[in-house]
């Protein structure tokens, strides 16, 4: 029993001289990760709002005269031009005005005449005393009177002449027509309520849009105070059909005033409608420029960790003292998605040059960790040469 015990005190001192000289395993290599080097690039802004399709003139057409609609002279739904004649309102009674205002016009000249005529021969009468200086006023009043008189028969003439052009209506824009309310026979009075058809114009075409004001002070912070200035380009996607509109409009105005119910502000884009394909009322997203950013700051959106309270960190490769490269965390500040990145507020953390881990964050464990870096060309995985340690691939 005492023999056994004595081996067994040698046996470990045995293994640790077969083992060799007793140092440490060596140490595994450093990880491999992937490293996308961040550069600033000039950004357009963009949002998306919801919108709605409005034309971008209407006219109502309303009857000028009293009277009877003898002649409907177009065809419901389709197009018209400006000074298309659409309707034809009984003239018979302001003819006979017409001619009224004519023959009172004739007689008021034909007085002129005959006054002009009897002041000229008392002006001379006058000057030898054959008539009194009062037949000689009274007839120059006379004279005077009838060339008044003339005057209101000459505006009379032209009321009734606008009375008689009135009755017949034309389309005062150019555009599709809709249907007509009133038919042949309808007895319709001047500036009625109710229109007598309406005339709509398309093409251009406007969609007013509305926009949150948190969401337009944050674009404001991003990209300036000019970020909501007109000019820019919207693009369209028509709701329940899915597909991109062809045509490129552009950016007209934002309110400048929010709106206290809804705390949102109202834009307004301008768009070719040639084929009419927009409608007023449709419901459409628009995608707006609202926006340049010259050096925005975007980092791949694998390369980004939320953190349990809250923040966001990237992992960031940079020289070792020793020698090497270590990968560190690095918190940054996002402000959107833009594609398959994220776009960070200015100083939102990274300034550009820094190589931010895209590929083997699962093999960082802790702040200072040695890595082997190798340059992505893109965060796709396409590899490029393997990063230096002065921070650059």
């Amino acid at each position: 029993m005492g023999r056994f015990l004595r081996i067994s005190m040698f046996l470990p001192l045995f293994l640790l001289i077969a083992c060799g000289d007793g140092s440490a395993p060596p140490a595994p290599p450093p990880p491999d990760v992937g490293v996308v080097t961040i550069a600033p690039e000039a950004m357009d802004i963009t949002t998306e709002l919801p919108g709605r399709t409005s034309a971008f003139r209407v006219a109502e057409v309303r009857p000028q005269v009293n009277g009877i609609i003898v002649k409907r002279l177009f065809t419901e739904g389709s197009d018209v031009k400006e000074g298309d004649q659409l309707y034809q309102i009984d003239p018979a009674p302001y003819q006979a005005a017409l001619d009224s205002a004519t023959a009172d016009l004739a007689k008021a000249k034909a007085n002129v005449q005959s006054a002009q005529a009897r002041a000229g021969r008392y002006a001379s009468l006058v000057k030898i005393d054959a008539v009194s200086r009062q037949d000689y006023d009274d007839a120059m009043a006379t004279l005077s009177q009838n060339k008044a008189q003339v005057a209101a028969a000459e505006a009379a003439l032209t009321t009734a002449q606008i009375n008689l052009n009135y009755t017949r209506v034309f389309s005062p824009i150019s555009g599709r027509i809709g249907k007509s309310l009133v038919t042949e026979g309808a007895l319709v009075t001047a500036n009625q309520s109710t229109p007598l058809t309406s005339v709509t114009q398309l093409d251009p075409i406007f969609v007013d849009m509305t926009q949150s004001s948190a969401e337009m002070m944050r674009l404001r912070r991003v990209v300036g105070a000019n970020a909501q200035q007109g000019g820019g380009n919207v693009r369209l996607t028509i709701e329940g059909d899915g597909q991109p509109y062809p045509e490129i409009g552009h950016l007209q105005f934002s309110d400048v005033t929010v709106d206290q119910a809804t705390g949102s502000v109202q834009l307004r884009a301008l768009f070719p409608n040639s084929n009419n394909l927009l409608l007023p009322g449709l419901f459409v997203r628009a995608t707006i420029t609202q926006g340049v950013e010259k050096n925005a700051v975007l980092v791949p959106q694998q390369a980004l960790i939320r953190q349990p309270d809250g923040r966001t960190v990237v992992w960031v490769v940079s020289p070792a003292e020793g020698g090497g490269l270590v990968a560190n965390m690095q918190p940054v500040t996002v402000v959107r998605a833009v594609g398959n990145r994220w776009l960070l507020a200015p100083n939102g953390g990274l300034s550009g040059g820094e190589q931010v881990v895209v590929q083997g964050l699962q093999k960082l464990m802790r702040p200072g960790t040695p890595v082997r870096a190798t340059a992505l060309a893109s965060a796709d995985g396409k590899e490029g040469a393997p990063a230096a340690a002065g921070g650059k691939p």
